[in-house]
């Protein structure tokens, strides 16, 4: 109950600070290329529901991949030239204070997957066995996983296996104290540049 207060004062806070950037990112995406602001994308939620995550749209509107199957890699030809400025600063993921705020979301939790999301080829569920054990908790924003390095696309199974065994562990050893240390660890890395690309 308290870590789901402070998510609703924290994102209901911070898109009221933020309202006039969404406004010049939203003009700036639209000046590029026309197309939509937002990029809408089923991903797995709290107890394995489906919920619709939003983003700043960061690639040309015709390469937007919905599925999920196709990942983000370094130097994407897909990108468009405020989408890739977005990415490298992840301010492409602002938008999902409103998944925050609506409840399916939290800012600190499992980063959520598409759907069809895979590792080395694979489906994340057919490669790691106790991989829906993640879902027990709401999705977060930013995650244990992401602050030990393990984020964007996965090669290797060793990749995949390390990033689940993050959010399993994150999931067991859940304390608001950990919260706070994930929340702080994320602004430090952003803070020295970031690793979205």
């Amino acid at each position: 109950m308290v870590k789901r207060f402070i998510d609703i004062i924290v994102s209901a806070g911070a898109l009221i600070v933020l309202a006039p950037l969404f406004l010049v990112i939203a003009l700036f995406i639209k000046l590029d290329d026309g197309g939509p602001v937002f990029f809408r994308q089923l991903r797995w939620g709290l107890k394995g529901r489906k919920i619709t995550v939003l983003k700043f749209r960061s690639m040309r509107k015709e390469a937007c991949d919905p599925s999920g199957i196709q990942q983000t890699v370094k130097g994407d030809s897909r990108l468009t030239g405020i989408g890739a400025v977005l990415r490298k600063t992840n301010i492409d993921e602002l938008p999902q204070l409103l998944n925050v705020l609506r409840g399916d979301m939290s800012l600190v939790g499992p980063r959520c997957h598409a759907i069809n999301m895979r590792a080395a080829g694979r489906l994340y569920e057919e490669l790691v066995p106790d991989y829906h054990h993640r879902h027990i908790m709401r999705p977060g924003i930013t995650g244990l996983a992401q602050t030990r390095g393990w984020r964007g696309p996965t090669a290797r199974p060793l990749q995949a296996r390390a990033r689940i065994a993050c959010d399993i562990y994150y999931v067991k050893n859940f304390s608001l104290l950990l919260d706070l240390k994930i929340l702080f660890k994320t602004l430090v890395i952003e803070l020295r540049g970031g690793t979205g690309f």
